[in-house]
């Protein structure tokens, strides 16, 4: 394998978001006024979020970001080789295979396909087994990653102990990646999970553990709540934002010796506006050099994707950028991801 066969890099990327919307003041109502429409905004940093139409399976969605990506790139579907489909569980038919139905809706018949959850660092967790796979096997030239995201049907807003998933939304997102690559270079990832937390938040009533009765089936349907909200929280406090921070600087260690100074765009997901705050703060770096996705909200691991795009369409992402993905999910797990936009240097 030559040297440019070795450079792996992302070719594209797709989205799908839905036309329909709730609102801050959607969202102070129906927690029943517990928050107002002002704290929503300031402080849980939601304007808005999409939410799901009548059509927007998890599946369907993840299909047509796949599309969108199609489309911008000009790739033809029999060149895709392999479909690594980072959409939730919660789809349109339970015990389906995402990556199968995503690979017959495009035309990529010559694709094999695997689901893959890593709650919201899937797409990074993806990134890097593209980039693994690529790498590894000869005949895989072109990898699509792709899924839909649509939890947000699982919160309980009177649940106000529940409010870190206030945020939740619905939309799809995909990249190509593709070896033999001269720009959008993935470079360096690293991944760090405790698995101690494992069953503290989630959704408590369908599974094996309490299924669901007749009583319990309205209830189980807005159960994604924390389990062990004491342990959590007390964990999380203590490790938390180390752990993330450990997950970057490894990221740019790993991509050649860099630092937090090197980093130019910083893709992070949604969280509470002070959070966010903080975090660009205690990496160096100034709002313009990220995208808050307040009108947006938190469409899990589709995140990545969309500020990629909004970091491109303002110019805060220009040729040669650093891009940091960063992620972090229940389970819980924390990821980054360095990729060079634009020309390899």
């Amino acid at each position: 394998m030559n040297s440019t066969q070795e450079n792996i890099g992302i070719l594209g990327y797709g989205l799908y978001l839905p036309d329909t919307y709730m609102s801050a003041r959607d969202i102070s109502l129906a927690t029943g006024g517990v928050w107002s429409e002002e704290a929503v905004v300031a402080k849980l940093g939601i304007v808005r979020k999409p939410v799901p139409g009548p059509d927007d399976g998890t599946q369907e969605m993840g299909a047509r970001a796949a599309l969108d990506a199609l489309a911008r790139t000009g790739v033809d579907p029999l060149d895709i080789d392999v479909i690594l489909c980072v959409g939730e569980e919660w789809k349109e038919y339970g015990l389906t295979t995402s990556a199968l139905y995503i690979q017959d809706r495009i035309g990529a018949t010559n694709a094999w396909g695997i689901d893959l959850a890593n709650r919201c660092c899937t797409t990074l967790t993806a990134l890097k087994m593209a980039k693994d796979l690529l790498l590894a096997d000869d005949d895989i030239d072109t990898v699509l990653i792709a899924g839909g995201y649509r939890n947000g049907d699982f919160v309980d807003y009177t649940d106000s102990s529940a409010s870190m998933f206030f945020n939740l939304a619905a939309g799809g997102g995909a990249f190509i990646v593709r070896k033999g690559m001269d720009s959008n270079l993935i470079l360096g990832t690293h991944i760090v999970a405790d698995g101690s937390l494992a069953h503290t938040a989630g959704v408590e009533i369908g599974g094996t553990a309490k299924p669901f009765t007749p009583e319990t089936v309205a209830e189980g349907y807005h159960s994604l709540r924390l389990m062990d909200p004491v342990r959590m929280k007390d964990r999380l406090n203590a490790t938390s934002i180390s752990t993330w921070y450990r997950c970057i600087d490894e990221s740019l260690r790993k991509s050649g010796g860099l630092t937090r100074a090197d980093i130019d765009y910083l893709s992070i997901l949604h969280f509470k506006r002070s959070q966010h705050v903080a975090m660009v703060a205690d990496l160096g770096l100034t709002p313009d050099q990220t995208t808050y996705l307040e009108d947006y909200g938190h469409i899990g691991q589709v995140d990545q994707m969309l500020s990629l795009h909004l970091g491109l369409a303002s110019g805060r992402v220009t040729d040669g950028s650093l891009v940091t993905f960063v992620a972090a999910g229940i389970g819980y797990v924390w990821a980054a991801t360095c990729v060079r936009w634009g020309k390899a240097r």
